[in-house]
């Protein structure tokens, strides 16, 4: 491998050239007119410009990235996360222009890309799964037919992509037919494909993922679990690894199980297979996420093992440096999504303007981010800002490490979901860990973040008042209009 050309933006982009750098390996930057700019263009050995803002017109145009890695002589393209990472048909693309494709096989894409064909491919491993149908449903009648036999409440969920789009939970079976039509508008509209399946809506779930390893040479591990259940309309916003609820044997099966997996698609590189957790500790699979993880460092930082890294090896045909043996957890981390997004107005993306940019330092506190003071944040793709991670010896202490981190961050010009993550790490269920998916749907509001903004004023302004007036005597000024005190002319 002579040449990466990473085929994407921002942190991302910047992370994967880091590692390649470490390695030896020259990389290639692409940006649209958008992020000319940006720091990981500066990074990258060359770069090549796609064009217009659009990612129609830059990160999700095919033509223009083969033309990129050919012009640049670029034999292996990093996708990163997002844009065309779980795209079969890009995979195939390079792979028909002998380029390699650092991640898994189209095969595998395509397979694990679609939930009911994901669900098909590993029936046959005795891997729980949610009760439900593993076929399409569109007609009423029919879905109503399945629902009664599930039980309600159910969920609807679009066959392909992810993100909460084309999912509905219905309680009520005369709510069934709104919110099936719903699902299959947004379905089709998201991911040009309408397909929606029914399944058994699980009550209080947890969302816990496993992230696995697989070379060319028949040999796969899982390296743990992340704990992924903070999340807001269906997107994670904190992520910690480990768990706190797993016990070392539910841990030890869900690991077994998530290698089962890749080895039903014939799995080649760094993936993640995710499950539901009910209130009873029973999981069951929930699909599989055939690329790197926006939470990766998480599981780096319990591990020591750098998932790029591993990435880049696996696709230069090397075989695993270790067993499962070889790998055990050590310490606790924690991760901080920071969006440029407003928590106190429901969330919406925040533009602007990087006026201040002051990033956290110190010993456990990592931060993965492609901005600089400045810089505007485009409107044009995802607002995530930055990935703010904290390690400690103990969940405590990576807990209260990411806390100082949060304060060490400086950002103005945008909103952020900095005052958020405060309030989820302060947050008594969450310190307890006795939390599930519907933790910001229970717990979140505006009005406590700024509840907590004004006690911290508070105290701020009763610990400025205390020291001062322990210090009045010093900073008393003579009371005589002679005094003793030479002037200096």
């Amino acid at each position: 491998m002579q040449k990466i050309l990473v085929a994407n933006r921002g942190e991302i982009a910047l992370r994967i050239m880091r590692t390649a750098k470490k390695m030896g390996i020259p990389t290639v930057a692409v940006f649209s007119d958008a992020d000319r700019d940006a720091p990981y263009v500066r990074f990258a050995n060359e770069a090549v410009p796609l064009g217009n803002a659009s990612s129609a017109e830059s990160y999700l145009n095919m033509d223009k990235l083969l033309k990129a890695a050919q012009m640049t002589n670029s034999d292996a393209v990093h996708p990163g996360y997002g844009f065309l990472s779980e795209n079969a048909d890009f995979a195939q693309l390079l792979t028909d222009h002998q380029i390699t494709f650092i991640g898994p096989k189209p095969h595998a894409i395509a397979v694990m890309g679609n939930k009911l064909s994901a669900k098909e491919a590993v029936r046959h491993y005795n891997i729980p799964m949610v009760p439900g149908v593993d076929t399409p449903v569109t007609d009423i009648s029919n879905a109503k037919k399945v629902a009664d036999e599930i039980g309600y409440p159910i969920l609807i969920k679009a066959a392909a992509g992810g993100g909460g789009k084309g999912m509905r939970v219905v309680h009520r079976p005369e709510d069934l037919k709104e919110q099936m039509d719903r699902a299959i508008s947004e379905a089709q509209t998201a991911f040009g494909n309408g397909a929606v399946f029914l399944e058994k809506y699980i009550r209080s779930p947890r969302h816990i993922e496993i992230q696995v390893l697989a070379d060319h040479h028949g040999n796969t591990l899982h390296l743990f679990e992340r704990e992924c259940s903070i999340q807001r309309r269906h997107q994670k916003v904190i992520e910690e690894a480990p768990s706190t609820v797993l016990s070392p044997e539910i841990r030890k099966a869900m690991g077994e199980a998530a290698v089962k997996v890749a080895q039903a698609c014939d799995y080649v590189g760094a993936g993640t297979v995710e499950f539901l957790l009910d209130g009873d500790k029973n999981f069951y699979f929930l699909e599989m996420n055939t690329r790197l993880q926006v939470e990766h460092p998480v599981t780096e930082m319990i591990t020591g093992i750098d998932l790029v890294e591993q990435q880049i090896k696996i696709a230069r045909n090397e075989k695993l440096g270790m067993l499962q043996t070889d790998l055990s957890i050590k310490g606790h981390a924690i991760e901080l999504r920071v969006y440029a997004e407003d928590p106190m107005d429901g969330f919406l993306p925040s533009i602007g303007t990087l006026n201040t940019y002051i990033r956290p330092d110190g010993p456990g506190i990592r931060l993965d981010d492609g901005f600089e003071e400045g810089m505007t944040i485009p409107i044009h793709y995802d607002p995530m800002l930055a990935k703010l991670i904290a390690y400690g010896k103990d969940r405590q202490e990576a807990i209260q490490c990411l806390l100082h981190a949060i304060t060490q961050y400086k950002i103005e010009g945008v909103a952020t979901t900095l005052p958020f993550g405060k309030f989820v790490l302060g947050h008594p269920a969450f310190i307890s860990g006795n939390f599930d998916t519907h933790f910001v749907a229970d717990y979140f509001t505006p009005e406590t973040v700024q509840q907590q903004l004004g006690e911290e004023r508070e105290i701020a302004a009763l610990v400025g008042l205390k020291l001062f007036l322990e210090q009045l005597d010093r900073l008393k000024v003579p009371e005589r209009e002679n005094s003793d005190w030479p002037l200096k002319r």
